[in-house]
């Protein structure tokens, strides 16, 4: 059941999201993690403070070596950076994984504000990739970006995942963290209508990589051949617990607790 998962997307030093947080969550889930990396970010719990984009070539034969070896049974996109990355990652998917299904998680703004997508990329990302995506994760500001338009209620966002649905992914899974109250509502539409998972509230400040996170949990379960549905389930199960778990880490957002599924084999295994 390990399932490999090619992950293209950019780096976070201090480990709670991108890169790093993808790699945990594969892992720990039980699939086999590979990388393509996009960009490098020199962040922590108080922000982004600098980008270095890699040379889009350079990521396309990242993907191309890993996808012409060990191959992936779903790979999963989170920041691109630029149209021409985009491009990039489009060409590669095309021409080495015409038939391994897409998690496209599009990020586009890092939790503390700073801009991780350039604003002509969207066009590419809108263009390039979203027809070819098994899965699009957005949150609701990203939501916001790909329409064009604001979503402020659980009614916007019904409205929302169905115009997203039309952009051309088969699925989109719409994250109602960014609403108001203690009640979180998650969409997901897809050919057989429209589901939702509901949850309360974490009173938390380490929710930092929970995008990510998301994203590669649903990707490790799709390789591992679960259902759309039953990978989404576990997924939030996975990130909810994770939050709970969290270590408490820096002053801003802090990370989560990608091992505590370890942490609970462990535990199990001293019984």
């Amino acid at each position: 059941m390990q399932g490999r998962v090619l992950v293209v997307a950019g780096s976070d030093s201090g480990g709670g999201a991108g890169i790093q947080a993808d790699i945990k969550t594969v892992t720990c889930l039980g699939g086999f993690a590979a990388t393509a990396v996009t960009a490098l970010t020199a962040q922590n719990t108080q922000g982004v403070f600098g980008i270095s984009e890699v040379a889009p070539d350079f990521v396309r034969l990242q993907m191309e070596v890993v996808l012409r070896d060990i191959g992936a049974d779903c790979i999963k996109t989170g920041m691109l950076a630029s149209a021409a990355i985009v491009e990039a990652v489009a060409e590669a998917l095309d021409r080495f994984a015409p038939g391994v299904p897409l998690v496209l998680d599009p990020v586009m703004v890092a939790k503390g504000g700073a801009a991780l997508l350039a604003d002509s990329a969207a066009g590419a990302l809108i263009g390039r990739l979203l027809p070819r995506a098994r899965l699009l994760t957005p949150n609701i500001p990203e939501a916001e970006a790909l329409l064009g338009r604001s979503i402020a209620g659980l009614a916007d966002m019904e409205r929302a995942v169905v115009d997203l649905l039309g952009l051309g992914p088969k699925a989109v899974l719409l994250k109602g963290g960014h609403m108001e109250g203690d009640d979180l509502v998650d969409l997901l539409a897809d050919a057989a209508g429209l589901r939702r998972f509901t949850d309360r509230r974490i009173a938390s400040r380490s929710t930092h990589g929970t995008g990510c996170t998301l994203a590669s949990a649903i990707a490790a379960g799709l390789a591992q051949g679960l259902a759309l549905d039953a990978a989404v389930a576990r997924a939030r199960d996975y990130v909810r617990k994770a939050i709970e778990t969290a270590p408490g880490l820096g002053s801003g957002h802090g990370p989560l607790n990608h091992g505590w599924t370890v942490d609970k084999a462990g535990m199990e295994r001293s019984d």
